[in-house]
């Protein structure tokens, strides 16, 4: 007599892009007692027990947003202005803005020790402000891209079409038949969950901010990390691990790699939570591998404690703020636009190469693509599109 054996195959989680907190401690709960010994397992091999650098903080050891903000004075706006007309002067392709091509003879020197305190210190600062409604779009383009260049030496690319400028803003009207629709935050009026962004830096300039909400969030991921090795060292063991990433259509339908990395003394967290979770329209493709019930607790706890360790900045229009995107998660809340108040950011992602973390292997790929765009094909599209992979379909 034959005996059927029936297999149930894995199902994906309950977790959805924004997250549940009730669901988060039940689903805690429900593994802690399923398996008391949890905490007690051992570290992955070179992880350490805590990590001590100038990047790990909490939100509320800043006091004084005159810690993280440089004002910049009415000369130093008057050489960024003699940097554009410099640049102009020698009509190039905007692909060759550079420290050479954009020159700021006093400026550059504290941009360059700013760009230090992003890899060897806090891993944030803002410069305030830019007069951003006495240009035109060009030229403030022109201007954020020579102004960071002195910051990262090395733009990447954005999209499959060499796009090194994007546009965040809410596209969902402007954008509305969109071939698949809106499957990212950013280009909403909803908040984005923490996260990070591929490269090593990023550079948000603001246009135009809000009518209510939209406020910017940033956390420590090292400081994340010692928590979590202290009371949940399995949770270290899950983000160390490969992981199935969504492509969204891309390729085989999926990628597999860690979302923690312990590289030459740096606590470095890479991902987005919409791969494991869809986001909108763009829901994760039922035909990959479900992401499991420790790596759902896993996302929670990440997001949760950037949360309770995190800073709020005080994002005003014509300000450029750069963070570590290698050492800090960051989130935006929610908004409200209306007729004279349209969010409107500009992002570069830029990567010092004298100054650069060494890149974990696992994501070498990525960053080689990222950042191997020569000058000629660097595109600077001055109107807000939808990111596009090299097909011509939206990401």
């Amino acid at each position: 007599m034959s005996t059927t054996m029936t297999v149930t195959a894995p199902t994906q989680p309950d977790i959805s892009y924004h997250p549940d907190e009730k669901k988060f401690r039940e689903r805690t709960a429900r593994r802690l007692a399923e398996n008391p010994s949890l905490p007690e397992t051992p570290l992955p091999p070179g992880y350490p027990k805590k990590v001590e650098s100038p990047i790990v903080w909490e939100g509320k050891d800043w006091t004084s947003e005159d810690q993280w903000v440089y004002r910049l004075s009415p000369e130093e706006l008057k050489e960024i202005d003699e940097g554009l007309a410099h640049f102009k002067g020698l009509d190039k392709p905007m692909g060759s803005i550079n420290r050479d091509t954009f020159p700021l003879p006093t400026l550059g020197s504290k941009l360059y020790s700013f760009a230090e305190e992003l890899y060897s210190g806090r891993g944030f600062f803002v410069l305030r402000t830019i007069p951003v409604d006495s240009y035109s779009r060009s030229d403030l383009a022109i201007i954020y891209a020579g102004i960071s260049s002195h910051v990262g030496s090395a733009r990447g690319k954005q999209d499959g079409t060499g796009a090194v400028l994007a546009h965040i803003k809410d596209l969902t009207v402007s954008h509305a038949h969109e071939k698949g629709g809106i499957g990212n935050a950013a280009y909403t009026t909803d908040g984005q969950v923490f996260h990070t962004d591929v490269g090593d830096l990023i550079a948000l300039l603001a246009i135009q901010v809000a009518a209510e909400g939209g406020t910017s969030r940033i956390a420590s991921s090292a400081r994340v990390y010692n928590e979590i090795a202290a009371t949940r060292p399995d949770l270290i063991k899950t983000l160390s691990e490969p992981w199935v990433l969504d492509s969204f259509g891309e390729g085989s339908g999926y990628r597999e790699r860690p979302l923690l990395y312990y590289e030459d003394g740096h606590i470095i967290i890479q991902y987005s939570r919409r791969h494991f979770t869809g986001y909108n329209t763009q829901l994760r493709n039922p035909n990959i591998p479900p992401i499991t019930e420790a790596q759902a607790e896993a996302l929670d706890t990440v997001h949760y404690l950037a949360e309770k360790y995190s800073l709020a900045l005080n994002f005003q229009k014509g300000d450029i703020q750069y963070i570590n995107s290698l050492g800090l998660l960051h989130a935006r809340d929610a908004f409200r636009d209306d007729a004279d108040h349209v969010r409107h950011l500009i992002r570069l992602w830029l990567r010092n190469d004298k100054l650069a973390w060494k890149t974990p292997d696992p994501l070498q790929p990525v960053w080689q693509r990222l950042y191997a765009v020569s000058p000629e094909e660097q595109r600077f599209p001055i109107e807000p599109e939808i990111r596009r992979k090299p097909n011509g379909s939206t990401k």
